[in-house]
């Protein structure tokens, strides 16, 4: 692909894709055309860095498709004062678009080969205020918090009260929650040290986090 035809596809995810995806903060939308999506794809899938899919990362993960992290990341509203947890780093490109809207990422991946591959195109970027840790995203970073907001970059069950518990009052957690074939992203906002409210944005289906718990099937 040549630059101009590279700009063109950039273009098109994001007045084809992203924008009928409600995704209309002017913000979002800038930092889309200036953080470079094809610089987080593996050297093999770089010709569909603008599809609208979800391309295959190392370790059997996967890097969700740019209208779902481009929605997740407007719908966390960020400030730049913000302290953000993000569960699941992936390539690093939610990582990145988080970390061009708040003040510092914590992004925990459990693969360590990905950690290394995030690392590396967050450098590249010249992304200096996010940091990629080896660690289970279940238990969170309770050293650091308490956050301003905490994404989950996959699907979970439910939301974790573990992660849940690191909120700041006032912050925020996005995640994608439910099973297959019906899952919503879910907005779960600390109003209190005690209380929490969540609100049901989209439907979506996404891969799932590793290690977080699954429910039983069955129902006594």
């Amino acid at each position: 692909m040549n630059l101009q035809n590279v700009e063109q596809a950039r273009f098109n995810m994001i007045e084809q894709q992203i924008r009928p995806w409600n995704v209309d903060d002017s913000t979002v939308l800038g930092l889309l055309e200036r953080v470079k999506r094809e610089d987080f794809v593996p050297l093999a899938h770089k010709a569909l860095a603008f599809a609208d899919l979800e391309i295959p990362l190392p370790a059997g993960q996967a890097m969700l498709a740019p209208r779902l992290q481009a929605r997740m990341v407007q719908d966390l509203a960020l400030k730049p004062t913000d302290k953000v947890l993000e569960i699941g780093t992936g390539s690093g490109f939610t990582t990145a678009l988080l970390a061009s809207l708040a003040q510092r990422v914590i992004s925990l991946e459990i693969n360590p080969e990905l950690a290394t591959l995030a690392r590396a195109n967050l450098q590249k970027a010249n992304i200096t205020n996010a940091e990629v840790r080896v660690a289970d995203g279940v238990k969170g970073a309770g050293a650091e918090a308490p956050f301003d907001a905490i994404l989950l970059g996959g699907s979970v069950t439910e939301a974790p009260q573990q992660l849940l518990s690191q909120l700041k009052v006032g912050g925020r957690l996005i995640a994608i929650v439910g099973n297959e074939p019906v899952m919503h992203a879910m907005l779960i906002t600390r109003t209190s040290q005690t209380d929490f409210k969540s609100a049901e944005l989209w439907d979506t289906v996404a891969p799932r986090l590793q290690n977080f718990p699954e429910p039983s099937a069955f129902k006594f």
